[in-house]
């Protein structure tokens, strides 16, 4: 249970472990590192999930270069696919883990 507080709370040492998972799985992709982190994204918008995981991989994606230009034009692109509801919560979450 402590572990799960901490990573709610955005524990360096579990973002730092769930960091270096991203990395070994990015490799075993076969994706450059900027479509990778987009299809991530995604993903997370799909799930409709916390800000500690918009939190964690933005930075990734920021460590690796992608413009927000590109977070921006992928939500568009899955907005069809997911509707409104999610871009919204998705959007809202990337800004309050931005910030």
């Amino acid at each position: 249970m402590e572990d799960l507080e901490a990573l709610a709370q955005g524990d360096g040492d579990v973002l730092e472990t769930l960091t270096q998972m991203t990395v070994d799985t990015m490799e075993r992709s076969g994706l450059d590192p900027e479509t990778y982190m987009l299809v991530r994204l995604a993903a997370l918008v799909t799930l409709d999930a916390s800000e500690t995981s918009y939190l964690l991989n933005l930075g990734v994606a920021e460590k690796f270069g992608v413009p927000l230009e590109k977070v921006r034009g992928t939500l568009v692109a899955i907005a069809p696919v997911v509707g409104t509801a999610r871009i919204v919560s998705g959007a809202a979450k990337m800004g309050m883990a931005l910030t």
